[in-house]
């Protein structure tokens, strides 16, 4: 979306959070490989409120600027121009999901009692959806963790992995299958459970590549956990329509951050290509480098404009638009992957040393293509809509030339 698009309060807020990143927040970026402290981030955030630039996603209600989801992804892909940015405006996963499917469908209690805190930046949570294998991955209706009903609420049982933001988190958003019970149909639901609960246990880390989400990707024991009946989240039996609600604008939010990464990943790369020469010219000025510049280039110009019309639908009509995610996901992932590759490329050996961050992009923005979702999974899931598309409108009368294919019945 052209900055000229967007309503003249959205675009004020973009040019500060574009100078709040590159005046505070690049300055206090860690080394490479290395996590923000919990110190650093109170101070970047607290900046943040004094700039006018904190949770921008967030109602005003609540503390944050009010920008529609519409126009998130100019200011979130600003805030992604570090990998830092995102946690210092509080717009960063898990936390940024939660706030929004929270907003949505929580009572007024629940809010008071969570989102408010969250959204001030007071707490951080955490999303228990993803089981060992057998359990809830890929495919969320293998889901195992299990609730039933018992005296007053409800005592959950399961086993979680890759719980984003566990350590530390002060609240879990747990999927649970749970029995057909007081007119509230067989499924999944979602519980808010208090990590101070003596039924839920942070279990081994998970090692991963990634070091720009707080509390990392841990195992989560959900053993004899009691939680009362207003901890439900929504209504009992529907967790899967709702994680609909929460996991269409999350997959988008990524795409939108991780794209400020790769106008960040180009930016060095132009930088680089304008100073070296290479055969006795600048670098920028030779095809070999010209043609990864302009690659990346496109890559940069449909991944925002994917966004911007996922975001638009999202806004307008939320199950087309969740529909519409599962594309963007899959093509920003690898689209920023691959800008991130070519300025590896362009940048030559320091590419790959920590003398420049960009090795450190690639470990960021390489699980984005697993997690959310693994790829191959989103592309059956298109693949499928497609075809089930197409054969819709074929039903309803449109013109259908297969049947004149080679193989086709009634081929001539």
């Amino acid at each position: 979306m052209s900055p000229s698009d967007l309503p003249p309060e959205v675009e004020e807020l973009r040019l500060r959070t574009r100078r709040f990143i590159r005046e505070v927040v690049i300055d206090a970026e860690p080394a490479p490989g290395e996590r923000l402290g919990q110190a650093a981030r109170d101070r970047l955030q607290a900046a943040a409120k004094d700039a006018g630039v904190f949770a921008p996603h967030v109602p005003r209600e609540y503390g944050g600027q009010g920008v529609p989801l519409a126009h998130w992804s100019p200011v979130l892909q600003e805030a992604g121009y570090s990998p830092i940015g995102p946690s210092a405006l509080n717009c960063m996963a898990p936390d940024e999901g939660n706030m929004h499917m929270l907003h949505l469908i929580a009572t007024e209690e629940q809010k008071k009692r969570y989102l408010a805190p969250l959204a001030a930046g007071e707490i951080r949570s955490c999303f228990g959806m993803t089981e060992p294998h057998p359990g809830a991955g890929s495919d969320p209706a293998a889901l195992r963790t299990e609730a039933v009903r018992t005296d007053g609420g409800w005592i959950i049982d399961g086993h979680k992995r890759f719980t984003s933001g566990a350590v530390g988190a002060a609240f879990c958003v747990v999927m649970a299958r749970t029995p057909a019970v007081d007119g509230a149909p067989e499924g999944a639901t979602m519980f808010l459970v208090d990590m101070a609960n003596p039924g839920i246990r942070v279990g081994e880390p998970i090692h991963t590549v990634d070091r720009a989400i707080d509390g990392g990707h841990p195992h989560l024991h959900i053993e004899n956990c009691f939680v009362p009946d207003d901890a439900v989240l929504g209504e009992a039996g529907r967790g899967f329509r709702y994680a609909q609600v929460r996991l269409g604008p999350a997959r988008l939010t990524h795409c939108m951050r991780w794209l400020g990464l790769a106008r960040r990943s180009l930016d060095i790369a132009l930088d680089r290509a304008g100073r070296r020469e290479l055969f006795g010219a600048p670098l920028d000025s030779l095809g070999l480098a010209q043609s990864l510049i302009a690659d990346s280039v496109i890559d940069i110009e449909t991944s925002d404009a994917i966004i911007a019309r996922t975001a638009a639908l999202l806004h307008t009509d939320p199950k087309a638009g969740s529909a519409l995610s599962s594309v963007a996901k899959v093509h920003c992932s690898e689209a920023i992957f691959r800008v991130i590759d070519r300025a590896v490329q362009i940048c030559g050996g320091d590419g790959v040393s920590d003398g420049l961050p960009l090795a450190q992009y690639f470990n960021e923005v390489r699980p984005f293509r697993i997690y959310d979702g693994p790829n191959e999974t989103h592309r059956w899931a298109i693949a499928r809509r497609a075809a089930s598309a197409r054969s819709a409108a074929v039903r309803a009368g449109e013109p259908y030339r297969g049947d004149a294919l080679p193989g086709r019945s009634g081929a001539k």
